[in-house]
């Protein structure tokens, strides 16, 4: 479960941290190796861009780890984004509601009544 308080690190953060700098990887060698452009993949390390499902799988590839393990970083971060700029304070829950008898089931409508035009 994801704590509300602490931000997530972007998946460029660790790919940075966890494995390009301790590898001794430069830009160049490792946007090559995984089959991107230096700055498809300077944009992800700089945290501007997010890591896509083909992305998950060339690193997965690359340094013998799993997509879901990206893609779950990513999930991670965006949600916690999300749950910053989105208000949920006016939502209320949906409740199943008791019907009135005399309003049991809602009109059908057929092909023909929905394609009627009105004059």
């Amino acid at each position: 479960m994801l704590k509300r308080g602490m931000k997530p690190s972007h998946p460029g953060r660790i790919l940075k941290n966890l494995y390009i700098e301790p590898l001794g990887l430069n830009l160049t060698f490792a946007a090559r190796n995984l089959g991107v452009t230096r700055k498809t993949l300077s944009l992800i390390l700089n945290e501007h861009q997010g890591i896509s499902a083909e992305m998950a799988l060339r690193l997965a590839k690359a340094f013998k780890t799993t997509p879901e393990s990206w893609m779950n970083l990513q999930y991670n971060f965006d949600l916690w984004e999300a749950s910053q700029k989105v208000n949920l304070a006016k939502i209320v829950v949906f409740k199943k509601m008791k019907m009135a008898p005399e309003a049991k089931a809602a009109p059908k409508i057929t092909k023909k009544s929905s394609l009627k035009k009105s004059a």
